[in-house]
This record gives structure tokens, sequence and C-alpha cells, in this order.
């Protein structure tokens, strides 16, 4: 017997229905989790177990219960996609107000990021997730950016000057290239530059997250331990 029309159009809402519900499900998800946040904008990742780590760690910087986060890592664990594309956008997107400052070893580097975060919040799929989180209009610069809602981001690479500038959010990665671990002065000079750049530009209860490959026993990491050590 031949199915009737009607079946078939309730069968195909339903489906409908029951696609839309779990779209539904998989962006609250994505609002709440980085590691989903990240499936979700980035469907084609393939995620390891130190992802999952870092995306924990994310999530207690997002939801302001850990301030101070040091990833060390070797070259090519995508560690820069998700410190530097995805956290910047995830943390935007919770909290549109965020001001954040992004740096790493070179300003181009830096603003090849700033790029990438502001043309991620521009797409559908991220407006999906987090439709509050507008760009503004007339701040659209790769490197420097503005959200409708006060929010700023701004890149810079190590030795640039940050005037005006305040971070609720410090991300650091690479601050080092790797010929810079050969020089004793690029590693003074990253870190002459940190404590009288960036650390002297965070607002009251800002957190910084530093990501990096280690390249010598005297590079960010091994400084940042050893004065926090001096603090305890």
């Amino acid at each position: 017997m031949a199915r009737d029309s009607s079946d078939s159009a309730i069968e195909a809402e339903q489906l409908r229905l029951e696609l839309r519900l779990l779209q539904l499900e998989a962006q609250s998800r994505a609002q709440r989790n980085f590691i989903d946040f990240a499936k979700y904008v980035w469907p084609a990742a393939i995620i390891g177990s130190h992802h999952q780590r870092m995306a924990n760690a994310f999530d207690r910087v997002a939801n302001g219960s850990l301030k101070r986060l040091i990833i060390n890592m070797g070259p090519r664990h995508t560690k820069s996609e998700f410190s530097s594309y995805l956290l910047p956008a995830y943390a935007m997107g919770r909290k549109p107000d965020l001001k954040i400052i992004q740096a790493t070893h070179t300003g181009e580097l830096a603003v090849r990021f700033g790029r990438k975060v502001r043309n991620l919040m521009d797409t559908e799929t991220y407006k999906e997730v987090f439709p509050d989180a507008v760009l503004k209009a007339d701040s659209k610069a790769a490197g420097r950016w503005d959200t409708n809602h006060g929010g700023e981001y701004f890149a810079v690479g190590v030795g640039g000057a940050m005037t005006g500038r305040g971070a609720d959010l410090l991300i650091i990665d690479d601050p080092h290239s790797e010929q810079d671990a050969m020089s004793p002065l690029a590693l003074d000079n990253a870190w002459e530059w940190y404590t009288s750049g960036p650390r002297q530009r965070l607002q009251p209860g800002a957190a910084i997250v530093v990501c990096m490959t280690r390249w010598s026993t005297k590079d960010l990491t091994a400084r940042l331990i050893k004065a926090q050590a001096s603090h305890n």
C-alpha cells in the first residue's frame, strides 16, 4: 500500500524538529564548555587528550576560578589554535565586555591571530553560539577591534607598546622564537617587556594564560615560576 503523503510530511517534520533539538543542545554545550565550542566552530578538529586538559583549564579561566595558567607543549600540538584563536573567541563570547591583550613573539603573528579571531566571530556559526558578542562596525582592524558591549581585543608582539590598554585576560603565546633561545639578550628583553608592559596593564582580577614551547631554562616560563616561588 502506498504511504499517505500526510504521513511522510509528519515524519519529515519530526526529523526536522529532532535535528533542530540536537543543534540547540550542541549550541548550549558550546556556550558552557570550551571543548564543545571548539568542536562546534571547528568540526574538522582532531581532539586529543592534551586538548581536553587544555580545555578544562580554559574553562576555569573563563569562569574566573583560575587566574594564572602556564601550558608548556612542543610544536605542532595545536596549542596556538586553542590558546590564540579559539580561547579569545570563547572568552569574548561568554563575556562580550572583556578586555583581551594577545601577545606572541612578533607583532605580525599577533595580528594574524587577531584577524582569525575577528573573522571567526563574524561567522554565522559563531553567532549561533554567542549571538550577543557583536563586533563594533567602526572598529574591525585585524589586531585591534571592539565589541558593541565595550569589549576590546588588542594584538601585540613581544616588545610592542600597549599605551592606554588594559586587560581582563592576557594571553601570551610563544613569546620566544626558536632563535631567541640562543640569545640571552632576547630572553632578558622578553622578561623586561613582560614585567614593565603587559603585567602592568592587568585589570583587577585579571587572568594570565601563557602557552609556549620551552627552548631555554631562562625563558619566560622559568622566570615566572621562579618569581612565583619567591612570593610564596
